[in-house]
């Protein structure tokens, strides 16, 4: 009966009544980017007078926009999680977006947000598969267009049009789709569309020269809309919220750029991870490395010791060093960036291991775990032997537990073991031997796993064999101690 008596969310209803000038052209209005980059237009606004409105495009026919549109382009941000080792429970109402619009039902009002004097960015996140060249979108006039690129174009050309070419009526452009080079693949298309539609010359220079491309890093885990304990949430809240978003505390963004992009943007000023640099790769590299490898290393070890969930091994004593001992010792040390710039990363890590509302099972990382390791933690094995002339010893032996769970069974348990059936086909063949030399020749000469032959590296065969032997004889604890006082 008390939920009944709510109001619907509205900005009648909760004094959000501020009209912001468009500064902000967003496509895509899901939970990720209404958690991410409305949350930090959003607290611009509050806390540094960023004064920025935003005009948020449905980027696909099947969208939601209209049920944002119903409460007045309000919801709620609930966020969640451990940040600097403090529990994080929050909620604020977001009411940065001024205009939801669907291009498929009014494509005239998309096209009219061209003409916004003061508009100034363009974000996006259309998924991986939005940055794409569609041949058969092979007109202008054909709007609305379905690839993402091209919808980006024909609203580029008539804002080149509508203002002339104006140098300062360019736009910076900053796509969060988790692809590499994500701006700089997107300003490639839009230039392909301005010469399969015979554009004029001076758009494309337009493009080129006066609109501003930023490629970007960016990670949030965003569970959305909480559907399986709504009522939690909205027993929380005094109106009715049908577009609520959970999202963890961590907030990670690097975007490729300068001072002059600072000035415009100075998201910096946030109390996030939000970093403004010359090169994402050295970033887009750390984040693979720790935060990806510290899974991809965990996995075997701790399923083999007992644990379930991320939570439980980085909590447990045991597992809980092996995991420190990995990302501080060695991937790390690995790694040609600055310390303290890494050392907060993977701390921060840490807080996302330990965030209590979240329970990431073991089983569900372990899924494909050999590419995962090749890719996540191979690299770091390698470079702290080429730098520091020895063996990582506590990424060897997470490469000798991953050997191990490979085998699928431990101590009468079928292991959670998911993968190509090809490799799960050699390491059963490999398993077969009962030699644990020629087990870790078998495994690590594969370049088909690791796309190099890992028994070149000096001391690893040795080493692995001598892992996988006291793993099976003394368990996976006391075999760990003993391994690393060599």
């Amino acid at each position: 009966m008390e939920d009944q008596l709510k109001k619907s969310l509205s900005r009648e209803t909760t004094g959000y009544n501020k009209n912001l000038p468009i500064k902000v052209l967003q496509f895509g209005g899901g939970n990720f980017m209404r958690a991410f980059v409305d949350y930090t237009i959003d607290a611009l606004n509050e806390n540094h007078g960023f004064n920025a409105g935003i005009a948020l495009i449905q980027p696909t026919p099947r969208g939601s926009v209209h049920k944002l549109e119903e409460q007045g382009n309000l919801y709620t941000l609930f966020t969640r999680g451990i940040k600097n080792d403090t529990i994080v429970d929050e909620k604020r109402i977001i009411s940065a977006i001024q205009k939801s619009v669907n291009p498929y039902t009014n494509y005239n009002a998309y096209l009219a947000l061209a003409e916004e004097e003061e508009l100034q960015f363009l974000f996006s996140n259309t998924t991986e598969a939005g940055i794409v060249f569609d041949r058969d979108e092979d007109r202008l006039e054909s709007g609305p267009h379905i690839n993402f690129p091209a919808k980006v174009t024909a609203f580029l050309y008539k804002r080149y049009l509508h203002f002339n070419g104006a140098e300062s009526k360019g736009l910076t452009i900053i796509p969060c789709e988790l692809i590499n080079n994500n701006a700089d693949t997107l300003k490639e298309y839009i230039l392909k569309y301005a010469a399969l539609w015979k554009l004029e010359e001076g758009f494309s220079e337009w493009i080129q020269n006066h609109n501003y491309f930023h490629n970007t890093l960016v990670d949030r885990i965003v569970p959305g809309y909480p559907k399986d304990d709504a009522k939690v949430y909205e027993e929380q809240l005094d109106y009715d919220d049908k577009m609520m978003v959970v999202s963890e505390a961590f907030l990670f963004w690097v975007i490729q750029g300068g001072e002059a992009l600072k000035q415009k943007l100075p998201l910096h000023k946030l109390n996030e991870q939000i970093l403004v640099v010359d090169d994402i790769q050295p970033y887009r590299t750390m984040k693979v490395r720790i935060l990806n490898g510290a899974h991809s290393a965990m996995v075997p070890f701790s399923i083999l010791y007992g644990k379930e969930t991320v939570k439980e091994s980085v909590d447990d004593e045991f597992t809980g060093a092996f995991i420190k001992n990995v990302v501080f010792d060695e991937i790390i040390a690995s790694l040609e960036m600055n310390k303290d710039e890494v050392e907060t990363f993977a701390n921060e890590t840490f807080d996302r291991f330990r965030n209590p509302f979240v329970k990431h099972l073991l089983s569900s990382i372990a899924l494909n775990s050999v590419s995962k390791f090749k890719v996540r933690v191979i690299p770091s094995l390698l470079q702290y032997v080429e730098k520091e002339q020895k063996l990582p010893l506590h990424l060897t032996f997470a490469l000798a537990a991953l050997i191990r769970f490979y085998k699928g069974d431990w101590h009468g348990t079928t292991l959670p073991v998911s993968d190509e059936e090809s490799i799960v086909n050699i390491f059963k063949y490999i398993w077969l031997s009962k030699d644990y030399n020629k087990i870790a020749t078998l495994a690590l000469s594969n370049t088909s796993f690791w796309e190099t032959d890992l028994t070149e590296i000096d001391g690893l065969k040795e080493a692995v064999a001598t892992a996988l032997k006291e793993i099976d004889t003394k368990g996976i604890k006391q075999a760990y101690l003993d391994f690393i006082k060599q």
